[in-house]
């Protein structure tokens, strides 16, 4: 090869690479002011719904919604698959354990079928059968989809109302509030969206701090699969109050762990917010008889917490409850009783001292008696641009919004119903440290279920949950939900190329 040749190959990749490096050359690294990232509207979003139910007589319904969004594509599609039923050899099995995969079957699915954005879609299935979902949106169906999994069972463990909002996959996930106590069965649910399996590890601890148990170890989960992982066979433990930790070696899965008491019935808790300094757990019902706060740390220091409750008037500090010693990678777990005491409330954990990353989850009983009932509330992110809530009634839906640090105002729109109707929106005024429960807007003409979207407008930053509520029998059954940022858009750099520099 000659000098010229040489030559020209040298000059080419200087300035391929200058190229390279001008397109991701931020405007500030040049003088200029930098810009803001675009905001543009997601153009794919995956969900993931765990099998509803193992009872013969449950009633499950979906409800899928997209809302309107600026700026989204004009085309698109949804549409949500069966996964995998689990093998025959059992959930969670270790890797190297019987493959299992090709002679699994799939269930039927319910048909949903999302006609356009801004109305609700719902599909029914029953029985014991129902298999866990993957779901796929593209296009205008991407930005905040929603897909609500409300299940009824009328009696036996579990029994009541329990809800879900399908989530996307991820790597890690924290669940305080789960049990291996005797008349608790918990389950954590991993799904599988990809083409390869996932490996994932499962960590318990408890009030003493980590569990020991091997079997939690290199759990596989095959491709476009759901496995079901009962934590009573990860250990001979029986603790009231855990902390489960999943994590995913290789791949990426869908996780939630399904709560069922025998006495109190039950629900899905949904994996908390990252480990952070403060928390914010929003939508305690006015009419809850039993709180109990269940909160753990994974630094190698303790957690000293300030609790107060967000009420309609104020943060106020409940008598005797005043702070939480959370010790290192141990569980720690206190009752506050009727702490919102009739009326809207949520709890707000900050630092004591020094900040220090918590999780913390709350376990609410309505009821008394033989007729109570459970639900969960996870420590949960702010609304941040949008939150969607789907599977809403004009009777039996409560939208409890808490702004803890600065008064906020929110926009709420109700969508159309899914069987007709008109949207209607409403604005309201948080105030600074409050919990209201707000008379939500109901869709003009309502007919069937529809969304809600909860929209800040100005101030401070909102926290949300949605609670449903529905009598069985005597039985006070309910569900909550935590509205996170729907995750609608997405910040896109601005990139620019600049050959300018080849000057310099």
């Amino acid at each position: 090869m000659n000098r010229t040749t040489l030559s020209l190959i040298a000059g080419t990749t200087a300035l391929a690479a200058v190229t390279a490096f001008a397109a991701f050359d931020t405007p500030s690294a040049s003088g200029a002011a930098p810009e803001a990232a675009a905001q543009l509207p997601v153009e794919r979003t995956s969900l993931l719904c765990p099998a509803p139910s193992t009872s013969d007589i449950a009633d499950t319904s979906y409800t899928s919604f997209t809302p309107v969004t600026k700026g989204a594509a004009s085309s698109g599609k949804a549409r949500l698959d069966a996964a995998t039923a689990p093998s025959a050899e059992g959930a969670g099995r270790q890797d190297g354990d019987a493959k299992g995969g090709k002679d699994k079957k799939k269930a039927g699915r319910p048909v949903l079928t999302p006609k356009a954005p801004g109305t609700p879609v719902t599909g029914d299935t029953s029985g014991a059968d129902a298999p866990a979902l993957v779901g796929t949106a593209d296009g205008r169906f991407a930005p905040g989809w929603t897909v609500q999994e409300t299940t009824e069972v009328a009696v036996g463990t579990g029994r009541g109302l329990q809800g879900v909002n399908c989530t996307g996959a991820d790597t890690e996930f924290w669940f305080p509030g789960a049990s291996t106590a005797t008349g608790r069965t918990d389950y954590v649910h991993l799904t599988n969206p990809d083409d390869s399996a996932a490996v994932v590890d499962i960590e318990l601890y408890g009030k003493d701090g980590p569990v020991k148990s091997s079997l939690g170890e290199n759990l596989t989960v095959d491709p476009h699969a759901s496995e079901p992982v009962l934590l009573s066979t990860l250990t001979d433990e029986r603790q009231a109050d855990l902390t489960v930790h999943v994590t995913v070696r290789s791949g990426r899965v869908g996780a939630a762990v399904q709560a069922l008491d025998a006495r109190t019935g039950g629900d899905w808790l949904a994996a908390a917010t990252d480990p952070a300094g403060s928390l914010v757990l929003p939508g305690i019902p006015k009419d809850a008889t039993d709180v109990r706060l269940i909160a753990f740390t994974p630094a190698d220091d303790d957690a000293d917490l300030k609790i107060r409750l967000a009420s309609p008037d104020g943060l106020i500090t409940p008598a005797g409850n005043e702070t939480l010693h959370v010790k290192s990678r141990m569980t720690t777990a206190v009752d506050l009783g009727d702490v919102t005491r009739g009326e809207a409330g949520s709890l707000v954990l900050t630092p004591s001292d020094r900040t220090v990353p918590v999780v913390a989850a709350l376990r609410v009983v309505r009821g008394k008696g033989d007729k109570q009932e459970t639900a969960f509330i996870p420590a949960t992110s702010a609304v941040g641009a949008r939150a969607t809530s789907a599977d809403n009634s004009a009777k039996g839906s409560t939208l409890a919004l808490t702004a803890p640090t600065a008064t906020a105002t929110v926009k709420v729109t109700a969508s159309a119903g899914s069987e007709g109707g008109s949207p209607v929106t409403k604005t309201y005024t948080i105030k600074s440290g409050t919990t209201q429960n707000i008379a939500a807007p109901v869709p003009s003409g309502p007919k069937g279920t529809y969304a809600l979207t909860v929209e800040p407008v100005s101030g401070g930053p909102v926290y949300a949950s949605r609670t449903l509520a529905a009598t069985e029998g005597a039985v006070p059954a309910f569900t909550i939900q935590t509205l996170p940022d729907d995750h609608g858009m997405v910040a896109v750099p601005e990139t620019d190329e600049d050959l300018s520099i080849l000057q310099k």
